[in-house]
């Protein structure tokens, strides 16, 4: 019935060794290295460029916060805080972690879309808009109509 002599039954057993374990256990090294790549360094990088940005905040900065709010920076009260001036005559102070974008003086805002300009309404700061051509006239009973469309055989 059973084919397999004792000898080698027994030598199959005893072939199983390390090389056998490290077979096993390579996809999930591939795998913590492909996660280490792809998600874990970069999500590194970029909180360090954060805690870099918002150590370098400054009086004058144009702030946007993690909820929203865009203002600029009154005052920098101690190392954990800042005093945003979000309207005339009002102030609120924010943790600097809860920065999420820092606009410095004079820089211009990021990937905002395009306006569109409506015709006959000036936009605010652009100069006269271009004003229509009338619209042309039939002729008068008396003259005769002009036809561009000639015949040319």
């Amino acid at each position: 019935m059973f084919f397999v002599t004792p000898a080698y039954a027994q030598a199959a057993g005893a072939a199983a060794s390390g090389t056998d374990i490290l077979v096993q256990m390579a996809p999930f090294g591939i795998i913590l290295l492909i996660m280490y790549v792809l998600i874990l360094r970069p999500q590194q990088k970029r909180a360090k460029e954060h805690e870099t940005m918002v150590k370098n905040i400054r009086r004058g900065d144009t702030v946007v916060t993690n909820s929203g709010l865009i203002g600029r920076v009154s005052r920098v009260a101690d190392d954990s805080e800042i005093e945003i001036e979000i309207a005339p005559n009002v102030r609120i102070r924010q943790l600097r972690a809860g920065v999420a974008e820092v606009r410095s003086k004079g820089e211009p805002v990021k990937d905002e879309p395009a306006k569109k300009e409506l015709p006959g309404k000036p936009q605010k700061g652009k100069g006269p808009v271009a004003k229509a051509e009338p619209p042309k006239t039939p002729p008068a009973n008396d003259e005769p109509a002009k036809d561009d469309s000639k015949d040319q055989a």
